[in-house]
């Protein structure tokens, strides 16, 4: 429910400090604590834990930082995204970030459900029961929201451009494998908050078409076709070895260069994408001696969900 100004009333005099009270017609009288002056317009909201929310909505003048120009991209400000299984995300330049453990979470959840199917539906403790599952699911997003938060913001912040794949999630979510994982990543929702963010803090944020970025080679672009279980890519025309998601997100940051309408630099060679961004040879599209094995496992940099949730940062 949402009312304007002339739909509440607020009584500041019956509070303490920051606290006050807030009359809304035909509800009646609702304590509330705040931080700011009171805006023109609130949101009420009942979850489905039987909790009420007062919301207030408020214009700011947001400082939208300038995004750069598009002739100052090149592969050492950019990156590729592959939104994966194995791992949550994994970056063109080297980077894995982990799956949010949320198997504890999961687990109680199923206990919960368990004895919700044993109440009378109807009954007081049918409800009482139903209220302790939407608490957990509402945990469980919470989670997930906040991991995405702070994978994109580190994202947005730290490259010009990020290049990401357009995603059929409906369709992902309606194949019987891996399904929970699925929806447990809510990469639409992932994508949403990429979009947003980069307005705020200058960056292009570009979604590239998915279909074949596993498949193909990313040095030769010959496709070759991979079972969900082979989790390596080579080339069986130019024998390029690399990880699966790393071919797949160096895909994406060529194909997010050819949506921009760049190309994609002849001397720019892929092998360089596996250099973690903390190396000493941190590479760039001119930087031909920063070369390295591909097939190389150490130059991947792994970040643990448990250090971008402590830190908020991907870098270690």
């Amino acid at each position: 429910m949402t009312y304007n100004q002339s739909g509440f009333d607020l009584d500041e005099k019956r509070g303490h400090d920051t606290d006050a009270y807030v009359r809304f017609s035909k509800i009646g009288w609702v304590k509330i604590s705040y931080s700011r002056p009171i805006p023109d317009h609130a949101t009420i909201k009942k979850e489905t834990t039987g909790e009420w929310f007062v919301s207030f909505g408020l214009e700011t003048d947001a400082a939208f930082s300038e995004k750069p120009d598009m002739d100052s991209l090149d592969a050492s400000n950019s990156v590729g995204i592959d939104l994966g299984i194995l791992n949550y995300i994994h970056t063109s330049d080297g980077t894995t970030v982990e799956w949010l453990d949320l198997e504890d979470e999961y687990e109680r959840l199923r206990r919960e459900q368990r004895t919700l199917s044993r109440k009378e539906k109807g009954s007081n403790n049918w409800e009482n029961q139903r209220k302790q599952v939407a608490t957990v699911k509402r945990r469980i997003r919470r989670k997930v929201l906040d991991y995405q938060h702070k994978i994109t913001t580190c994202l947005v912040r730290e490259y010009d451009a990020v290049f990401v794949e357009d995603l059929d999630v409906t369709e992902m979510l309606e194949q019987s494998h891996n399904s929970r994982n699925k929806q447990d990543a809510a990469w639409r929702q992932f994508i949403t908050l990429l979009e947003y963010k980069a307005d705020l803090y200058g960056c292009h944020v570009v979604q590239v078409e998915p279909e074949g970025t596993t498949k193909a080679c990313a040095r030769c672009g010959v496709e070759t076709a991979k079972p969900i279980w082979v989790r390596d890519h080579s080339c069986p025309a130019c024998g390029f070895e690399t990880d699966r998601d790393a071919n797949a997100a160096m895909n994406v940051l060529k194909r997010g260069f050819a949506a921009l309408g760049l190309g994609w630099p002849e001397e720019t060679p892929v092998e360089t994408v596996t250099v973690p961004r903390n190396s000493s040879s941190f590479w760039c599209a001119n930087e031909s001696k920063a070369l390295v094995n591909a097939t190389d496992t150490d130059d991947i940099h792994e970040v643990s969900a448990s250090h971008v949730v402590e830190t908020g940062s991907l870098v270690s």
